[in-house]
């Protein structure tokens, strides 16, 4: 597993949706880019969707990352914020597949103990590990911070126990167990 794959991570949002793409070679972590794509709080919804899907698929055109790993968004105080990140989360797993990559899902709470080391982590915590863990020299916007996190714990998803769970979920789902179907 020392091959070099490129993990672009997404943290969704109608007004700012955080990039951050990290390369990974066996157990090393390398910053490679980060950002926020910024929407038109003037624009219509589908302009603002549209924002977003086409830089997202620029980006991946751009860099050609391995993997996509995605926050996943729960039902917050306001049912219509949510509504509305649920589309931006939307507009950007389209644009992903789209472009051919394949996509993981991760929540707030996988990706802040997977960075961090526990789920109530603030989002100051979860800036200064990215730091830490990608050597950076400062820690970068919040958002771009949460989409390198959330890349980050694809890449850890993927080291131990974590590549052994989805090694067995891909011979169950093949129908293969130790060479044998069943």
């Amino acid at each position: 597993m020392n091959e070099r794959r490129l993990i672009l991570g997404i943290d969704p949002g109608l007004r700012s949706t955080g990039f951050g793409l990290i390369e990974q070679t066996g157990t090393r972590l390398g910053y490679v880019a980060s950002g926020c794509i910024r929407t038109d709080d003037a624009g219509t919804l589908p302009e603002r969707l549209l924002t977003i899907a086409a830089d997202v698929q620029r980006i991946i055109a751009q860099h050609r990352p391995h993997d996509v790993a995605v926050e996943k968004v729960f039902v917050n105080v306001n049912p219509q914020s949510t509504l509305l990140l649920g589309q931006a989360r939307g507009a950007a797993i389209t644009a992903a597949v789209l472009a051919g990559a394949t996509v993981h899902e991760y929540t707030a709470l996988q990706v802040k103990q997977a960075v961090v080391g526990h789920g109530k982590a603030a989002k100051t915590q979860v800036q200064e590990m990215v730091r830490r863990l990608l050597g950076l020299d400062r820690a970068p916007q919040a958002d771009a911070a949460d989409a390198l996190a959330t890349a980050i714990t694809h890449a850890h998803s993927r080291q131990g126990y974590g590549a052994l769970a989805t090694e067995l979920l891909a011979r169950r789902r093949t129908g293969l167990r130790g060479g044998r179907i069943i």
